[in-house]
C-alpha cells in the first residue's frame, strides 16, 4: 500500500474502519510524543487533509502547507513573515535590460533528501529545475498528465506556457528562463508553490518502475523536512533533513495531525497535545489569549473572500442580475457573525493593505428594495439557486456554512431561493472550477506573493477560467488592463492599470466581495522563530520548540 493510498476490498464497515483509524492515528501520536526526551518534536493541529503531495497541480494553502513547505524548496524564496524575496536555491540572479532573460545560479552541493524509498545519486542541477517547470508547461511531456485529471492550475492560470519562450541550461549550475514578453512579477511569481523543484532523477526512477503516481504520493525535495509517513485523514510525519542546505533544522520530527473541528483543535492545543493551530473560531480567541501557556499571533491577512457567480449561466450572465443580488447580501452581519469584527467588510478583490488598491470605488450598498426591483427589471422571477459553502476552515472565511445560511436568508427576503450545498474539499475545489457548475461558490484567496497580479489576473484573468477563476468570468476590457500591468516594471503605471481594473470588476460584478479578515493563529509559548505570515505560510523551517 502506497503512502497515501487507502485500503481496499476490505470487508469492513464504514464506521469500524473509521473507528480503526482514528485509534491508529491516536496511538501513532502518542508514539510520536512520547519520544520528546530523545528528540525534538513539534505537532501542528492542521485543518485538513492535503489533496497530494505534488504543489504544481494544487492552489489550496492546506496542500502547500504539507508538501511545498515542508518537503521543497523554490529558486527563490519569501523571507520569513514578509513578502520579500531573497535566495533559495538560486544563490543569484541577473535579469538582462528588456527583462525578458532571468539567468540563475544554482547553490552548489545542495542535496535531495534520502528517504526509506529513494536514494538519490547527485545534488541538484539545472536538469532538475527545467524538469520542474516543463512538465507544467508541455502538453506532450511525459510527466504532465502523470495523474488522472492533472491540472496545473497556477501555471495557466498565470499564463506561464505563452510566456515561457525555453528554459535553457547554461551548464550544470546555470539555468536561463527566457520569456516572450517582459513580465514584471515573474520573480515573485518563481517563489510561488507551485515553482517547487522536484527531482529528475526520483522522477526518472520512478517512471521506470512504472510508479510515477508516487510522485504525489511519497515527496522528496531539497527542503527542511524529509517525508516518512501518511495516515489519510489523520497524520502526516516529517523529520528534519540532515542534509538541508540552509543547516538542519531544531525539529527533529515534525508532526501535521489533522483535525478539522477548530474547537477541538483548541481543546488540543490547550492540552498540549498539538503547538501550533491555524483557524480558531473567532468566538474562540479571547479565550485562548487568556491562556497563560499560549501566543496568540495576529496580523492583517492579505486575503479575501468572496461569492464566485458563475458567469457563464443564466440569469448570472448579466451583470445587472449579479448587482441585484449582491445587494441583497448583508456583509457587515456576515463579518460580525462569522470574525466578531476581526475583519472588514470587502468591497474590492484585492485587500486595502496591498499596493494600487482603488478606495474611490464605491461598494454595492446593502439594499433589499432595490435589489428587489433590480431583479424584477431584469426579468428574473422565483429564481432558484445554490450556494456552495466550503468544509474547512480558510483564513479569509473562518465558516462558510454559517456565512451561506446568513445569505440564504437574505436572499430569501427578496425572492430568491437558496439551497446551500458541500463537499469534501478537495471534491468541493475539483468541482468549483467546472464550467457547467451551477449555482454560486463561496471561496477567497490568500495572496501568494504580495503583488496585485496574483489577485487580479490569477483569479479574475481570461487564462484563469476553469481554473482558478471560479466565476468563469473573461471580461476582454478587464483582462487587457491586467495584462498590460504585467508588461511594465514601473510601478506607478501599474498602480493606474490595476485601478482601472477594479473599477471595471466592480461594474460588472463577477463575485460578491464578503471580507478581508484578521487572521490569529494561537502557538504555545514553547514554540519560538514561528511567524504569522501576511502570505499565510505555515512554515516550520528555522522554527525551534523548548522541552
Amino acid at each position: 500500500m502506497s503512502a497515501i493510498e487507502k485500503p481496499k476490498n476490505n470487508n469492513l464497515g464504514n464506521d469500524t474502519m473509521k473507528k480503526i483509524s482514528t485509534l491508529l492515528a491516536a496511538t501513532a501520536l502518542v508514539s510520536v510524543m512520547s519520544t520528546a526526551a530523545f528528540a525534538k518534536t513539534l505537532v501542528y493541529c492542521s485543518e485538513g487533509s492535503p489533496e497530494g503531495f505534488d504543489p504544481a497541480l494544487y492552489t489550496a494553502g492546506t496542500t502547500f502547507d504539507a508538501a511545498s513547505r515542508t518537503v521543497y524548496n523554490r529558486l527563490v524564496e519569501f523571507k520569513h513573515g514578509s513578502t520579500e524575496l531573497e535566495p533559495g536555491l538560486a544563490e543569484s540572479w541577473t535579469v538582462s535590460p528588456d527583462g525578458t532573460e532571468y539567468t540563475f545560479k544554482l547553490r552548489a552541493g545542495t542535496k535531495f533528501q534520502t528517504t526509506e524509498f529513494f536514494t538519490p545519486t547527485r545534488d541538484l542541477n539545472a536538469d532538475d529545475v527545467i524538469f520542474s517547470f516543463e512538465r507544467q508547461l508541455k502538453a506532450d511531456n511525459p510527466w504532465n498528465k502523470y495523474v488522472e485529471g492533472a491540472a496545473y492550475e497556477y501555471a495557466d492560470g498565470m499564463g506561464f506556457p505563452t510566456l515561457i519562450k525555453s528554459i535553457d541550461k547554461v551548464d550544470d549550475l546555470t539555468v536561463k528562463f527566457v520569456l516572450n514578453r517582459p513580465e514584471a512579477p515573474f520573480l515573485a511569481d518563481l517563489a510561488m508553490d507551485f515553482a517547487s523543484i522536484l527531482s529528475k532523477e526520483y522522477a526518472d526512477k520512478l517512471a521506470a518502475d512504472g510508479k510515477m503516481s508516487q510522485m504525489n504520493q511519497m515527496p522528496l525535495g531539497t527542503g527542511p523536512y524529509s517525508f516518512v509517513a501518511y495516515q489519510t485523514d489523520a497524520v502526516i510525519r516529517y523529520k528534519a533533513n540532515d542534509t538541508y542546505w540552509a543547516g538542519k533544522q531544531k525539529i527533529d520530527d515534525l508532526v501535521f495531525a489533522i483535525t478539522t473541528d477548530a474547537a477541538v483543535r483548541a481543546q488540543k492545543l490547550k492540552a498540549g497535545e498539538c503547538h501550533v493551530m491555524p483557524y480558531p473560531n473567532a468566538a474562540d480567541v479571547a479565550e485562548l489569549k487568556k491562556d497563560e501557556n499560549l501566543t496568540v499571533l495576529e496580523g492583517a491577512g492579505l486575503n479575501v473572500s468572496y461569492l464566485a457567480y458563475n458567469t457563464l449561466q443564466a440569469p448570472f450572465d448579466k451583470a445587472e442580475v449579479r448587482k441585484a443580488l449582491n445587494q441583497a447580501i448583508n456583509k457587515q452581519a456576515i463579518v460580525d457573525a462569522v470574525f466578531q469584527g476581526a475583519a472588514s467588510v470587502a468591497k474590492n478583490p484585492i485587500p486595502p493593505t496591498m499596493w494600487s488598491y482603488n478606495d474611490a470605488v464605491q461598494d454595492d450598498a446593502y439594499d433589499p428594495e432595490a435589489a428587489k426591483k433590480a431583479l424584477e427589471a431584469a426579468g428574473v422571477k422565483d429564481l432558484k439557486m445554490k450556494i456552495w459553502a466550503m468544509p474547512v476552515s480558510r483564513p479569509y472565511m473562518l465558516n462558510a456554512r454559517r456565512a451561506a445560511e446568513l445569505m440564504q436568508a437574505d436572499l430569501a427576503k427578496v425572492g430568491v431561493t437558496a439551497e446551500i450545498v458541500s463537499y469534501e474539499w478537495a471534491e468541493y475545489l475539483k468541482l468549483s472550477k467546472e464550467k457547467t457548475r451551477d449555482g454560486a461558490v463561496i471561496l477567497g484567496w490568500t495572496g501568494d506573493n504580495g503583488d496585485p497580479d496574483n489577485f487580479l489576473d490569477t483569479l479574475l484573468g481570461c487564462d484563469a477560467v476553469g481554473g482558478n477563476n471560479r466565476a468563469q468570468w473573461c471580461n476582454e476590457e478587464f483582462d487587457k488592463l491586467v495584462k498590460a500591468a504585467k508588461k511594465t516594471a514601473d510601478q506607478a503605471e501599474r498602480t493606474k492599470l490595476y485601478q482601472e481594473a477594479q473599477v471595471v470588476f466592480k461594474r460588472e460584478a463577477p463575485w460578491a466581495t464578503l471580507d478581508h479578515s484578521v487572521v490569529s493563529i494561537p502557538v504555545s509559548k514553547k514554540v519560538t522563530g514561528f511567524y504569522n505570515d501576511p502570505l499565510g505560510y505555515h512554515r516550520f523551517d528555522g522554527v525551534d520548540i523548548a522541552e
